[in-house]
């Protein structure tokens, strides 16, 4: 390594954020990037600690730690500090063919695994990425010219999420012909319309779908396979079909007045928001849809988080986030060692937000709804919020959370948003090819591998593995590309 003793050194240091009340004011990227001299030293502080867990990818008590992309982040890092971007390019892109969106979005599984993570603080490893990306498509690096040589096959793509979108760019730059199918208005999936801008900018997605294009990768928009489009008439079409369609099929509430008009699930509230802001330029902010409102989140993940950010900038008048399970410590405890996954408590930046504002954290742990009450035009107005607590269950051995008798409250709320979670894939596709599905809803594959029953046909991302993360969706997409080529040419080279 370039300096052996840097993570002694220097201390972690991450990129600026705008304070809330400035970055709620717009839709725009508020985590700003580090000089390339704080960056380098930054990624001085990789120990080259001999086994690094840090890009393992592994499974541990039934999470995953390290990054399933197995990117070269010892490597990578001492690249960077050397002020090699190219280098550290060449080496991220070999593992990685979208790191713009993993060095923004990813929960960083690298950096909980990180050997400094264990007695200090983890390595920057993801600010590390996104400088090397934004540097490569400052600087002409991103290769998106036209293969040299074309196959003379044809892959189709259903649906442009990270999954597709990573096997759609692998597969083209291997010279196979490649069309991406995508039923909404524009193409990048849960990319564009499940991420929120100021968590991912749309320009970024821009970016990436331009030089796709540039290189050959055809998308058809607006296609609704299985329902628009015959699905049949892609194995008529294609050598290979590829279902990256995702599991969209929302985790609903079954309860007492769901019918209520104002109550959505989380990822079509955020699309529609989003769609919004594209529309019009992001001049017309769609603020009718929750200024002044009293918002409940039901759903403590992720999803839920970002409905939080999005409805302060809409001017919501309250926010309270509903979540089932216990708070979770504020460290790791004796059962939960390095370098498995941490589960601890986490703040993040749409409750920051929420707490400046109102002055009190939005979560309301170890509770769910009951049932909603409408006013008299069929509108939500209030949530009857039961409290839970946990229990052993003695078959299995595992957690669950059960009502306390006579603990409930009522909530007024406007506006709510159901961010439970997703069940699997939408069925229409599925039935419409005859792919059989697992029991968690998901496309049933041959083994470990991405081919289904269904002869030529593959899938990958959620729609194989299950709701899960941006880097998996990246690593599923890859591997389906590199089963795809071998099923096509006999061996592949990806």
């Amino acid at each position: 390594m370039g300096k052996p003793t840097g993570f002694l050194e220097y201390p972690r240091q991450t990129g600026p954020e705008l304070p809330p009340r400035q970055r709620l004011q717009n839709f725009r990227e508020f985590h700003l990037p580090l000089s390339p001299a704080d960056q380098a030293r930054q990624a001085a502080r990789c120990m080259d600690c001999g086994v690094p867990f840090c890009q393992a990818g592994q499974t541990m008590a039934g999470m995953t730690t390290g990054c399933p992309l197995h990117n070269l982040i010892p490597e990578t890092n001492d690249l960077v500090w050397r002020g090699a971007l190219p280098g550290a390019w060449q080496r991220l892109q070999s593992k990685n063919c979208l790191p713009e969106f993993t060095g923004r979005v990813c929960p960083a599984l690298c950096e909980a695994a990180c050997t400094c993570a264990k007695d200090g603080e983890a390595v920057c490893t993801k600010e590390n990425e996104r400088a090397i990306a934004e540097y490569a498509f400052a600087n002409g690096l991103v290769d998106a010219a036209p293969p040299p040589v074309r196959t003379g096959k044809t892959v189709a793509v259903v649906g442009s999420g990270p999954a597709g979108l990573a096997a759609a760019w692998l597969l083209n730059r291997r010279g196979h012909s490649v069309t991406v199918y995508e039923k909404a208005d524009r193409p990048g999936g849960l990319l564009r319309y499940g991420i929120p801008n100021m968590k991912l900018d749309k320009a970024v997605v821009d970016r990436r779908i331009a030089a796709m294009e540039h290189a050959g990768v055809q998308f058809c928009c607006n296609t609704d396979v299985g329902r628009s489009r015959p699905a049949a008439e892609l194995l008529e079409r294609y050598d290979r079909v590829l279902l990256a369609c995702g599991a969209g099929r929302p985790r609903d509430l079954a309860v007492p007045g769901r019918e209520a008009k104002g109550i959505w699930f989380a990822v079509d509230f955020l699309g529609a928001v989003t769609k919004a802001l594209l529309d019009s330029n992001y001049e017309k902010p769609p603020y009718e849809l929750a200024k002044g409102k009293r918002v409940l989140v039901v759903g403590g993940g992720d999803t839920g988080n970002d409905c939080i950010g999005t409805v302060l900038r809409l001017g919501a008048k309250s926010v309270t986030q509903l979540e089932m399970m216990p708070a979770p410590p504020a460290a790791r405890t004796a059962a939960n060692p390095w370098p498995e996954w941490p589960r601890v408590a986490k703040t993040d930046y749409g409750q920051q937000e929420a707490i400046e504002l109102f002055g009190k954290d939005p979560r309301l742990y170890q509770a769910t709804v009951s049932r909603f009450e409408a006013d008299k035009k069929g509108r939500v107005c209030a949530a009857v919020v039961q409290r839970l607590a946990p229990h052993k269950d003695p078959a299995t051995g595992r957690t669950v959370m059960q009502p306390v008798p006579g603990q409930e409250e009522t909530l007024k709320a406007d506006l709510v948003l159901i961010a439970a979670g997703f069940t699997g894939c939408e069925p229409y596709l599925p039935a419409a090819l005859g792919a059989p599905l697992t029991k968690r809803g998901v496309l049933e594959t041959q083994g470990e591998g991405y081919a289904t029953a269904l002869p030529r046909v593959f899938a990958a991302g959620d729609a194989r593995r299950g709701p899960s993360l941006v880097v998996w969706a990246i690593a599923e997409g890859t591997g389906a590309a590199r089963a795809i080529d071998a099923s096509l040419m006999g061996y592949s080279n990806l």
